[in-house]
């Protein structure tokens, strides 16, 4: 890719990227908590990776894509049986070929809560195995962007994927600087899903755990949602082909994931459920001072709207900040969160929320005591 190519998709995307962040609060979530109901995990995604005349990965004996597929058949079943309540879409559920863009527009149009793209790795050294859990960003070191490339080149596959991609080259490094421009508002639900499921491949399944990694995944940076990749192991080491091969290993691996969604919707289910119920008459009626701060005494949370994150810090006055009357930056860990509006109760929050949503539809709503964040 020319470097012009590059910088003009830069250009265009990063904007949209801090606009159009990952959404953790659904689109009902106004009309949903002014009826005081709080907000439910109802909509996963699976996504089994690959499929069709794109095999993935190849062992010994088996495909990334029948393994996967068989996987995330079974963490249906999990889900229908043991969560009812939560509608589970499939990107395919038999050997077809879907494009990366197909998979998040499905996933994007069903409005889910969670998307967990299932992948089956493969690497040139037979020595190495275990499980890993990659969210979208900038890639730490070469492996994670190999990794990366190696999942991106379906793209090659659809017709007419230079234009549709806007000129990613999935194989060119230099194509991969986007993804340090992206300010992915639902990094830390990413983060905190990935974690889950690297918890239950090690606690429960027994796992080699290779940790939550970050990459410039196309299939993620597509979609509008908390979602991860997950890589349940290595056909290249024949003693994981073997696991994962085996109607246990398909059996264990897919409990994990499936317990991982379950806490995670546990989880999604308590933070909606205080930003309603925090919502006490004795909040409504503090004073928020001329200086945009609400007096202490009368009221415990302050409320919130989270329009960006990023890894790095960023100017308050370029120009995509300027739409909004103020913004307040907040660093939690490695992470600078950018924020606007000010409300010392959750309805006079949620009547700010629609205003913003114009600018940035994946906002969504957080809550502070002490100026440390506390929901979601």
């Amino acid at each position: 890719m020319e470097n012009c190519q590059v910088l003009s998709y830069i250009r265009h995307k990063s904007f949209l990227f801090l606009a159009f962040a990952v959404l953790f609060l659904s689109s009902s979530y106004h009309s949903a908590a002014q009826t005081q109901e709080p907000v439910q995990l109802k909509t996963v995604i699976l996504d089994p990776g690959h499929g069709g005349k794109d095999s993935g990965a190849v062992g010994r004996t088996s495909k990334e894509k029948d393994i996967v597929l068989e996987i995330a058949l079974q963490v249906k079943e999990y889900l229908n049986q043991y969560l009812p309540q939560v509608d589970v879409v499939m990107t395919r559920d038999q050997d077809v070929f879907v494009p990366l863009n197909e998979r998040a527009k499905i996933a994007n149009e069903s409005d889910a809560d969670l998307f967990v793209s299932i992948h089956a790795n493969s690497i040139s050294t037979s020595r190495i195995y275990g499980a890993e859990t990659f969210v979208l960003g900038l890639h730490r070191s070469e492996e994670n962007l190999e990794v990366a490339k190696k999942e991106n080149s379906v793209i090659v596959l659809e017709e007419d994927y230079k234009a549709k991609y806007e000129g990613f080259d999935p194989n060119s490094t230099e194509s991969y600087i986007i993804f340090e421009l992206m300010q992915n508002v639902y990094l830390d639900q990413s983060i905190g899903f990935a974690s889950a499921v690297q918890k239950q491949f090690r606690e429960r399944v027994g796992r080699h755990d290779r940790g939550v990694k970050q990459a410039g995944f196309l299939v993620l940076r597509e979609t509008s949602m908390p979602g991860v990749l997950v890589e349940v192991g290595f056909l290249s080491n024949r003693d994981e082909e073997r696991f994962m091969n085996s109607k246990n290993g398909k059996v264990y691996l897919a409990s994990a994931i499936y317990r991982a969604i379950r806490d995670y919707k546990e989880h999604f289910d308590e933070v909606n459920s205080k930003l309603v119920t925090n919502n006490s008459p004795n909040v409504n009626k503090v004073h928020v001072t001329t200086d945009g701060e609400i007096e202490a005494s009368t009221s415990p949370v302050q409320y919130r709207i989270q329009i960006a994150s990023s890894k790095k810090q960023l100017e308050t006055n370029q120009e995509f900040f300027k739409q909004f009357d103020s913004v307040w930056e907040y660093q939690e860990g490695d992470y600078y969160k950018y924020t606007t509006g000010l409300a010392a109760s959750h309805d006079e929050i949620l009547e700010k929320l629609p205003e913003v949503k114009k600018m940035v539809p994946d906002c969504f709503v957080v809550g502070f005591k002490d100026g440390k964040r506390i929901i979601p």
